[in-house]
């Protein structure tokens, strides 16, 4: 069983940055592919990065070059890093962790989103 916990949310001002940081619990397989997702109220949720088993990447075009998710596997611990925040990066946002050996991934302005663990999120509010 996988169990993961979102902290560093907060409120910055636009053009500022911000590192979000999950804490994940359980074997190491059952996460084997990671990923960070955001919603906003009434809206759909929305992926913005992916890290595979190797550690490639992938993120949708609304916060390539901005964002950078990275796992530090000695601590369990999944990151995401934001620069150059912007308003319309407000959101809740949420780590996600799946054993599939095929990770999903983002493509485009899309993020798959088949990941069986969720974590209960972190507010970001960008002003």
């Amino acid at each position: 069983h996988v169990q993961l916990v979102e902290s560093g949310g907060g409120s910055v001002q636009a053009g500022g940055s911000l590192r979000l940081t999950c804490a994940a619990s359980g074997p190491s397989y059952e996460r084997a592919c990671m990923g960070w997702f955001r919603q906003i109220p009434d809206k759909e949720r929305e992926g913005v990065a992916a890290i595979d088993t190797d550690g490639s990447t992938s993120y949708p075009h609304s916060v390539k070059g901005r964002f950078t998710i990275s796992m530090d596997n000695a601590k369990n611990t999944l990151y995401l890093q934001m620069n150059n925040l912007k308003p319309e990066d407000t959101a809740m946002y949420y780590c996600a962790a799946d054993p599939a050996l095929r990770c999903p991934y983002c493509s485009g302005d899309y993020c798959y989103d088949e990941y069986y663990y969720w974590g209960q999120g972190t507010q970001v509010t960008v002003s």
